[in-house]
């Protein structure tokens, strides 16, 4: 029995240690990663772009949150959870008003920045999906991270599909649209995360 009980705590350690070297990982490329498209986001005047930038300092927050209760008890795996939720609903509002604020301005943004930022991210971010696939189903906590990375996927293939727009129809709006389109996603996903790690809670309690 003690042999058993051995064997299942070095296989937890051993668990934990994994996740931590993933989380690591993606949390490095999605802050190089935020720099990169937060400045040519700028430069480019996309909405788009700068939009998916805050979803990958979001992401950054919430790997760091994800890294901080790696070996913790459930109740603070669902507590950053619960932060992660709130965070992603912050930025969603955020990117939501940004699009706005650019239905006013008549600035076409540059579709050629737009689209080779989009490839880089869209490769940074799928590397990101591939080593969290499999810790997807070890708790809440990389539950709601791979989530995260999932998104990323979706607001990356807009981006492109916003440059493409952009640069055939020479409009501001295509890259509105995916800002607009991201914001939801973000909401979409940070009530469903909100939702869970309120069940993680009540249980815990």
């Amino acid at each position: 029995m003690k042999s058993c009980c051995e064997n299942k705590s070095s296989e937890l350690v051993a668990l934990r240690e994994k996740q931590k070297n993933v989380l690591v990982i993606v949390l490095i490329i999605n802050t190089l990663m935020f720099f990169i498209e937060f400045i040519f986001g700028y430069l480019s005047s996309s909405t788009a772009l700068i939009a998916d930038s805050l979803d990958m300092l979001g992401d950054a927050t919430v790997y760091a949150f994800s890294l901080y209760v790696i070996n913790k008890s459930i109740k603070w795996k669902a507590t950053a959870a619960l932060l992660k939720g709130i965070i992603i609903t912050i930025f969603g509002l955020y990117v939501l008003a940004e699009a706005i604020s650019k239905m006013m301005s008549d600035i076409v943004p540059i579709a050629e920045t737009m689209g080779i930022v989009g490839v880089i991210a869209l490769i940074a971010n799928s590397s990101c999906l591939i080593l969290l696939l499999k810790h997807r189903d070890d708790d809440i906590n990389m539950k709601s991270t791979w989530i995260c990375s999932r998104n990323d996927i979706i607001a990356n293939t807009g981006v492109l599909a916003a440059a493409l727009l952009v640069s055939l129809l020479n409009s501001k709006w295509p890259d509105v649209i995916v800002g607009m389109s991201i914001a939801f996603v973000f909401l979409k996903s940070s009530f469903s995360i909100l939702r869970e790690s309120y069940g993680e809670l009540k249980d815990a309690a």
